[in-house]
């Protein structure tokens, strides 16, 4: 017998019902330009307008207003290298509990200070030596809080998809999905919402070239690790897709698409001079994709996921100025 799916649309539905009122119902961007460029009618979930600015919010915020009262009253423990950590801690204080965050050393001091200013605990560590998963994993076991991933969890994938459900309930029928793919559960969530609401809807997952684990593992048919990453793309340099994502985008997702940090930079810029808004590299990718023809023979309606603007000044100048 065939195992139940990790994730289900009613599993969106209800994420949905549980987000709706605390996480932001963000806007829907398009430009004439774009379209012109592109040769198609292009619909932008703007989540950068999200609470902590990234689509982070939706996920951690279902996951945690689950948990049962006593291990609430406990606190929670999350690994992430910025937008993940901002949506826990502020989650989690929006909830009522504390919040205990283990983040790279090397991860924007932005994402840093935003996580700390939302109550968390801060905890680093050096992501290109040590495993976060066994040190959260530890931490959480250590101080008796609990755990919640960024990305491989039931509860946050759902939670995550809610911002394609929002999308297509908006713009109606779309022809294709560009979703930014880390670890995979913003993908399958907005996969699973996606091909619910538009059978035959073309879904394609953008990564960094510099860290094609989900590409790679697709084709290979199982997970693969390739060496930590370094792209200018820091939510998305991941060495491995998530043992629960990758089933589910394994079975929902068409393609991936590769980026260059050039790339990314060009969508970043194009972001805000002509849609007038501020991405991060990440939330910038599957943008990126789109202009720079990584997607190949582009349908009529696309949806693109810009998942997040966390980039402080200094660092978004020194990208797109340059």
């Amino acid at each position: 017998m065939a195992a139940a799916p990790s994730l289900t649309f009613a599993d969106v539905r209800e994420a949905a019902a549980r987000i709706k009122g605390v996480a932001h119902h963000t806007p829907v961007l398009t430009s004439r330009t774009l379209n012109s460029l592109v040769g198609a009618e292009v619909f932008i979930k703007a989540e950068n307008f999200q609470r902590v600015g990234a689509f982070k919010f939706r996920g951690a915020y279902n996951a945690i207003s689950q948990l049962p009262p006593g291990q609430l009253a406990k606190g929670i423990a999350a690994y992430s290298s910025g937008n993940h950590a901002q949506a826990t801690a502020l989650a989690a204080r929006e909830l009522g509990t504390r919040a205990v965050i283990l983040m790279p050393e090397d991860a924007p001091r932005s994402k840093r200070e935003a996580t700390a200013g939302y109550g968390a605990e801060v905890v680093t560590y050096d992501r290109y030596t040590e495993d976060r998963t066994a040190l959260g994993h530890a931490l959480a076991e250590d101080r008796g809080l609990a755990l919640i991933p960024p990305y491989d969890h039931p509860h946050v994938m759902a939670g995550q998809g809610t911002a394609a459900l929002e999308l297509l309930e908006e713009t109606g029928p779309l022809d294709a999905l560009l979703v930014p793919v880390g670890g995979g559960g913003l993908l399958a969530g907005c996969a699973t919402a996606a091909t619910e609401l538009r059978p035959g809807i073309r879904v394609v997952g953008v990564e960094p070239e510099a860290s094609d684990d989900t590409r790679r593992s697709l084709e290979a048919g199982a997970r693969v690790t390739v060496p930590v990453p370094r792209t200018i793309a820091d939510g998305q340099a991941l060495a491995t897709p998530g043992e629960l994502t990758f089933p589910v985008n394994q079975r929902l997702v068409d393609s991936v698409a590769l980026v260059g940090d050039a790339e990314i930079v060009t969508a970043m810029r194009f972001a805000f001079e002509r849609l007038k808004i501020v991405l991060e590299p990440s939330g910038a990718s599957a943008l990126a994709a789109l202009l720079a023809g990584r997607v190949g023979r582009l349908p009529r309606r696309i949806g693109v996921i810009a998942s997040g603007g966390n980039i402080d000044t200094a660092r978004f100048t020194a990208l797109v100025g340059g």
